[in-house]
């Protein structure tokens, strides 16, 4: 029930605006909250920890999926090409592990740890840690041998971590909704906020704003969560499926899918939903094409018919070179 009601006011805030007005006096009560709460941290009035290695934050400033999570996983890739040894921490959002924080692996439950944990972890080849308290969970991956970087997934807002370089991404196609912040709108903080952040990343879309960069979530192959077979996207040009994500952003999924060629029954569920059997019995013989991040859920009541698609993200030159230029900036001062 709750996660319907927040997918109801994500829909209303990026599509329509008549709660807005309604609404708009209690957004000037929390942008105000926001202020104040950055502004404690900054006097050292609430605790914000510095580590000994830098902090990558990879966030977004509205509510919904932005694409964090590739991003993730291309930066980790990125890092280890350039020698670093890095570490992901991540919130392990509904996880319900009670011991917090710990460290994630690809044989971890993601009912205890998460499914965006869990995608990080088979995918970035390194050191990927839960929990809601960040300076913890870094701490536990710099017990690791040779951690020198921290790339944290999502955590904007949670200043309790001091961080060294900010990114922020945004969803190309929806922007910022209506501009109003929670809960006449999307926006968990001010516009303000990206004058203050280093990189900004455009998740598809359209036209750049100046000191954007392009993303692309591309993915080429569909696995089977059955068998481990791999095929080619373009060999189900044409078949009837049912799209399955319970994403952020559904939409982008389906379109995906649409634009590859398959005809697609879509079915949106609250983002993080914990699936059973039963909400993927469809009566027919049409396979079931899936996101990564519902796969890790449903490998347990997968059957032949059960296929995911993992996207890797695309990224300019450019980018990649800012980046590292501001890392080696922390690094050697």
């Amino acid at each position: 029930m709750k996660q319907s009601l927040i997918r109801w006011f994500v829909d209303a805030w990026y599509k329509e605006m008549y709660l807005s007005p309604w609404l708009a006096p209690f957004s000037l009560l929390y942008v105000d909250v926001m202020r104040l709460r950055r502004f404690l941290y900054r006097i050292g009035l609430y605790k914000s920890e510095k580590l000994a290695v830098p902090v990558i934050i990879v966030g977004n400033i509205t509510v919904g999926g932005t694409g964090k999570t590739p991003l993730v996983i291309w930066l980790a890739q990125l890092l280890k090409q350039q020698g670093y040894r890095p570490g992901v921490i991540s919130r392990g959002y509904t996880g319900t592990a009670n011991h917090i924080p710990q460290l994630v692996d690809t044989n971890s439950d993601p009912a205890l740890v998460g499914d965006e944990a869990l995608v990080l972890a088979a995918r970035c080849g390194c050191p990927v840690a839960i929990g809601q308290n960040r300076p913890a969970a870094a701490g536990l991956l710099l017990a690791e041998p040779g951690c020198n970087v921290i790339i944290s997934d999502d955590g904007l807002q949670h200043y309790a971590l001091r961080r060294d370089i900010e990114i922020v991404v945004i969803d190309g196609e929806r922007r910022y909704g209506n501009g109003y912040c929670l809960p006449a709108g999307p926006l968990r903080e001010p516009l303000e906020r990206l004058h203050q952040v280093d990189l900004l990343v455009v998740n598809g879309g359209g036209e750049l704003q100046p000191q954007e960069y392009p993303m692309q979530c591309r993915g080429e192959q569909l696995i089977n969560l059955l068998s481990g077979e791999h095929r080619d996207l373009a060999e189900f040009n044409g078949r009837s499926c049912h799209a399955v994500a319970a994403i952020g952003n559904p939409s982008r999924f389906f379109r995906q899918l649409a634009t590859a060629g398959l005809n697609c029954v879509n079915h949106g569920f609250p983002d993080h939903y914990a699936f059973t059997a039963a909400d993927l019995q469809f009566n027919d013989q049409r396979l079931i094409i899936m996101t990564e991040k519902d796969a890790v859920k449903c490998r347990g009541i997968a059957t032949a018919a059960y296929w995911y698609l993992p996207v890797s993200a695309e990224l300019p030159p450019g980018f990649a070179q800012q980046l590292l230029s501001l890392l080696n900036k922390k690094v050697h001062g």
